[in-house]
């Protein structure tokens, strides 16, 4: 009996000391929680931000920094776009966790709620994680961005173009842009406003009957690119474009046009020269065929002597014959001698007239 009252006071210290060190490790671990997340939880209450211990202990194990997360979430609330305008504790958590800039996210919600501009937050953390600086986003709908065109980066630093009087123009432009939050995401950047003024700038000045009107109007050439509404499918809403400076350059269709007369002209001498080549070709050819000709006159005359000699042979010829046929002869010799003006040569041969 004596021996189960001492097993059960022993068990009951033993309880007793367990008892108390729980309750010493239970005391230490709140104490450890309150030293950590007091100085935060008492400003989200006195905030009214809403973030409780616990809430805070969870972030922790969620791999959340709650620091920045009560902090943000302190801004918004006073800035008066608490969980009415999305911006919840799990919301924050939500988008810490996808790799958002939270502060940054609620900085924009801030400035675009006191400049009267339409901004929720899932729209804007997906501005945010799609890898666009939203606050500069919004702070570009308010105050409106300076574009220069071509861009400072640009090899040349003018836009050229050329009138239809064939005067080069060189121009550099201005082009004043309100972000589009609506097309932030998807939306084309600067550099396509940049090529799109640009190539509506050297239409525009191309459209032109002579490089004096843009000098005169250069207003005309902002309203005609202003019409053709370059910033559609872009994160850009044009506001304005001026023209900065525009500089007359040099005559390119006159230099074209003595460069196509210059072509012209080789083209015509190449022709006449082979028109040329042509006649002295046909000259030859002329001349070989009066040679031919000639050989053909020579070898039809070594013939005659031959048919005179089968004639007498045949007996249809007589020498009486032949000396008259010498006297014809004799009498064209002369007369083409005098034709010519040249010295008068008779031959006879066997006999005369």
């Amino acid at each position: 009996m004596m021996s189960n009252l001492l097993l059960v006071a022993e068990i009951g210290r033993v309880v007793v000391v367990v008892g108390s060190i729980v309750a010493v490790f239970f005391v230490l671990l709140v104490f450890a929680v309150f030293a950590r997340y007091f100085r935060l939880w008492i400003q989200s209450k006195t905030t009214g931000a809403g973030i409780g211990i616990l809430d805070l202990v969870g972030m922790t194990i969620r791999h959340v920094n709650p620091a920045v997360i009560t902090r943000t979430k302190i801004m918004a609330v006073q800035a008066g776009i608490g969980d009415k305008h999305g911006v919840t504790t799990r919301s924050l958590q939500a988008h810490y966790l996808a790799g958002g800039n939270v502060p940054l996210v609620v900085r924009a919600l801030i400035a675009a709620n006191k400049a009267k501009i339409d901004l929720d937050f899932k729209q804007a953390t997906a501005i945010d994680l799609a890898g666009r600086n939203v606050l500069e986003a919004v702070q570009t709908s308010v105050y409106p961005k300076v574009i220069d065109c071509p861009a400072a980066s640009a090899p040349k630093s003018f836009l050229d173009a050329i009138a239809k009087n064939g005067i080069q123009l060189m121009v550099r432009a201005r082009v004043t842009v309100r972000a589009n939050l609506a097309q932030l995401i998807g939306g084309a950047t600067e550099e396509t406003i940049i090529a799109r003024v640009g190539e509506g700038i050297v239409s525009a000045i191309g459209s032109a009957d002579t490089h004096g009107a843009v000098l005169e109007n250069p207003d005309l050439i902002s309203r005609r690119v202003l019409e053709r509404r370059l910033d559609a499918q872009t994160a850009f809403e044009i506001v304005s474009i001026d023209i900065a400076d525009i500089d007359v350059g040099e005559n390119i269709g006159a230099r074209l046009q003595a460069d196509q007369a210059e072509a012209d002209m080789r083209v015509a001498r190449a022709n006449a020269e082979g028109r040329r080549a042509m006649a002295a070709a046909a000259e030859q050819e002329n001349i070989a065929a009066i040679e031919e000709n000639r050989a053909k006159v020579v070898a039809a005359e070594a013939e005659v002597p031959k048919a005179i000699a089968q004639a007498f042979r045949e007996g249809t010829l007589g020498i009486m014959d032949y000396y008259k046929l010498r006297n014809v002869q004799a009498d064209t010799d002369m007369r083409m001698s005098i034709a010519r003006g040249g010295p008068t040569v008779t031959r006879r041969e066997g006999g005369g007239r």
